[in-house]
């Protein structure tokens, strides 16, 4: 999708499609020109009230003929009617509307559209004009996407490939680009990460999601990537990741990623995703039942690689590293077994008390690797835990971290971004759950606070640095009939980056 801000006016420019506003029954700027200009067209329209008052809704209308008309159609959105003394627009109301308008302007079958910004449409408060185009081109990249495996279909494209945001000054045209190219940049890494997700696991394999890292680093020579494969890992005490991995055919990696945006001297943040691209449970094997979306235990893995997107689109002024722990988990001859003892590569050891439990054992060997990087934080994304969905729902992730600051910043990009966490205890009082007979420790502290148990176990791994842990089991994707992977936490995470 392109996104281009300009000055200009409806009377000059050129486009398919003429988004214009009104709100609290009166047309915006741009609309009252294409109203005088149509005749009174879309006074018309409102006097009968053709348009809902909800805000959101929208009418197309098609224009007639005139010597100086430059488009066809139009689209009259309607900003809502002001219930307050206040008549600001906030930040809910323009994500509604916005998720609104990319859906009606991507199921359109347009080429191009241009959407007229006037001076007046975020009047003030927490509605800023950057932040409305950063809303909206998200919206509109997110709502291009479009996944099918099915046989005899395409998987059709969006027809839509251009969108003209308007401004009406050149400070405002600069604004508009600002907030149109994090925004775009941040809808493609979402996309990124719902692509992966919704692959099935004999498509979206170890290796495959290692050359998905690769093709995104060959157009950017800012990015560089490999992968370790199991060798590798042996020499350097993984025993916990491949106690996971020796269960598949398919060759665990771990999978590194480097973005160099800022100097050479700053520490980087650092992301570890779980990459679990099926997840059978092992010889502790699932229910049967709606194993299928065990496709999406990789979801984590698949934030990091979205991540990065955006990171590479908007050429990012940061140093970011992404630790990416992939492999299957599956119930073989060759699979760990529940009461197996294995080593970490920091040297404790772990009894497996429930092989279903395999995330935080891929999890807390790539923790450890981290270590080599010095970085300023580190932020672990995992489908970890049924647990966390029983905790928080749908809504919001689970958030543990062992420094305050850390949290707190990471609970700001999930609001800004609307894409939220929820800060969870991580008390030493659970960790006794995790005592073991037989080693250092169990993989599992037993139904009680399942969530905390599991982040209590990763955090015994990152003692030397800022971490936190995204438990994002609730929020990766949606089930039923609109089953499918959202692309969280890639917002909130770029958001984070960008700002610290």
């Amino acid at each position: 999708m392109e996104f281009i801000a300009k000055k200009a006016d409806i009377a000059t420019l050129s486009t398919q499609c003429a988004v214009v506003f009104c709100k609290d029954g009166k047309l915006m700027a741009s609309a009252s020109h294409l109203d005088t200009e149509q005749n009174g067209l879309l006074t018309h329209q409102l006097s009968i009230k053709a348009i809902s008052p909800t805000a959101g809704s929208h009418l197309w209308l098609t224009l007639a003929p005139t010597k100086s008309a430059k488009h066809s159609k139009a689209l009259l959105v309607q900003l809502g009617e002001s219930k307050k003394k206040s008549t600001d627009i906030t930040i809910e109301d323009v994500r509604k509307i916005c998720q609104k308008l990319a859906s009606t302007l991507n199921s359109a079958k347009l080429k191009d559209a241009a959407v007229f910004f006037d001076s007046a449409l975020p009047a003030s408060g927490d509605c800023t004009l950057e932040k409305l185009a950063h809303t909206l081109a998200l919206e509109i990249e997110r709502a291009s996407y479009r996944f099918s495996l099915k046989a005899g279909t395409k998987n059709t494209p969006a027809t839509l490939k251009k969108v003209v945001f308007v401004a009406t000054n050149s400070a405002e045209t600069k604004t508009l680009r600002n907030g149109a190219n994090t925004g775009s940049a941040m809808g493609k890494g979402i996309n990124t990460a719902r692509e992966l997700g919704n692959l099935p696991g004999n498509i979206c394999t170890p290796n495959y999601l290692a050359e998905q890292a690769k093709q995104l680093a060959a157009g950017c020579k800012k990015l560089t990537t490999k992968a370790l494969g199991e060798k590798q890992m042996e020499r350097l005490g993984m025993g916990a990741f491949l106690s996971v991995s020796k269960g598949s055919d398919q060759e665990g990696k771990l999978i590194l990623l480097e973005y160099k945006g800022a100097a050479a001297n700053k520490a980087p943040h650092v992301l570890v995703g779980k990459g679990v691209t099926f997840d059978t449970g092992g010889i502790s094997l699932k229910p049967g039942a709606n194993m299928d979306e065990m496709k999406f235990d990789m979801c984590g893995a698949a934030s990091v690689l979205g991540t990065f997107k955006a990171l590479v689109e908007l050429d990012a002024k940061v140093n970011v590293v992404g630790i990416i722990a992939a492999a299957e988990n599956m119930p073989s001859g060759g699979a760990s077994k529940p009461g197996d003892v294995v080593t970490s590569m920091s040297g404790q050891t772990i009894e497996i008390l429930n092989t279903d439990a395999e995330g935080r054992l891929v999890l807390c060997d790539a923790l450890t690797y981290a270590e080599r990087y010095k970085p300023k934080s580190v932020v672990d994304i995992a489908t970890l835990t049924g647990a966390c969905v029983v905790a928080l729902g749908n809504h919001a992730a689970g958030l543990y971290s062992n420094t305050q600051s850390v949290a707190d910043a990471l609970l700001k990009a999930g609001e800004e971004t609307h894409d939220r966490a929820w800060q969870m205890p991580l008390w030493d009082d659970y960790q006794r759950q995790l005592d073991s007979n037989f080693a250092d420790m169990g993989n599992i502290g037993g139904m009680p606070g399942g969530s905390i148990t599991a982040a209590c176990f990763l955090s015994r791994y990152t003692k030397k640095y800022p971490w936190a842990h995204l438990d994002i089991a609730g929020v990766a994707w949606h089930s039923g009939a609109k089953k499918g992977a959202t692309g969280r936490p890639v917002s909130l995470l770029v958001n984070y980056l960008l700002n610290n």
